[in-house]
C-alpha cells in the first residue's frame, strides 16, 4: 500500500471513531440530567423574569457535577414522575452549578445540594424548608416526599398570598 493511501486510511479511521464518539454522547442540555422533558431557564435573572411573567414559582436547584450527594439526588429527582410532571407544568425551573449574587438564596450558607423556591412576586421563600436543621434547604434521595410536599406548598402559597 503506498504511503499516501495508508495516511488516508488512518485519517478515515480517526475521523470515523471521533464521529462515533460524538454520536454516542448526548448533547449537554440545560437539564444536566435533572429532567430532559422539563423546560429549564439558563440564568437566575431569566428565571425571575419567567416566574413573574408566568405567575409560577421558580425552583432553584444548586448543585455541583462532582458532588456525590448531588448526583444521588439528581438520579431520584429525574426518576420521580410526580416531581417531573409538577416541575414541567407548574414551575419555572433552574439548576445552577454556581452561586448567584442574590444572598437570599443562601440564607443558611452556600452548600449543595440546595433547593430554594422563589414566588412570582420575586420573594425567596426561606420558609419552605427540608427536614434537616443544619442545612435547611437540602434534600437527600429518601426525601422526595418532603420535596413533593414543599413543591405543593410553594404552589399553595401563590393561591393564598398573591
Amino acid at each position: 500500500m503506498p504511503p499516501s493511501a495508508l495516511s488516508f486510511t488512518l485519517l478515515l479511521v480517526a475521523v470515523s471513531s471521533s464521529i462515533t464518539v460524538a454520536v454516542k454522547r448526548a448533547p449537554q442540555t440545560l437539564s444536566r440530567g435533572w429532567g430532559d422533558d422539563i423546560t429549564w431557564v439558563q440564568t437566575y435573572e431569566e428565571g425571575l423574569f419567567q416566574a413573574k411573567k408566568s405567575n409560577k414559582p421558580l425552583m432553584v436547584i444548586h448543585h455541583l457535577e462532582d458532588c456525590q450527594y448531588c448526583q444521588a439526588l439528581k438520579k431520584v429527582f429525574a426518576k420521580s414522575n410526580e416531581i417531573q410532571e409538577m416541575a414541567q407544568s407548574s414551575f419555572v425551573m433552574l439548576n445552577l452549578m454556581h452561586e448567584t449574587t442574590d444572598k437570599n438564596l443562601s440564607p443558611d450558607g452556600q452548600y449543595v445540594p440546595r433547593i430554594m423556591f422563589v414566588d412570582p412576586s420575586l420573594t425567596v421563600r426561606a420558609d419552605i424548608t427540608g427536614r434537616y436543621s443544619n442545612r435547611l434547604y437540602t434534600y437527600e434521595p429518601q426525601d422526595m416526599l418532603v420535596l413533593i410536599e414543599n413543591m405543593k406548598k410553594a404552589l399553595q402559597l401563590i393561591q393564598k398570598e398573591l
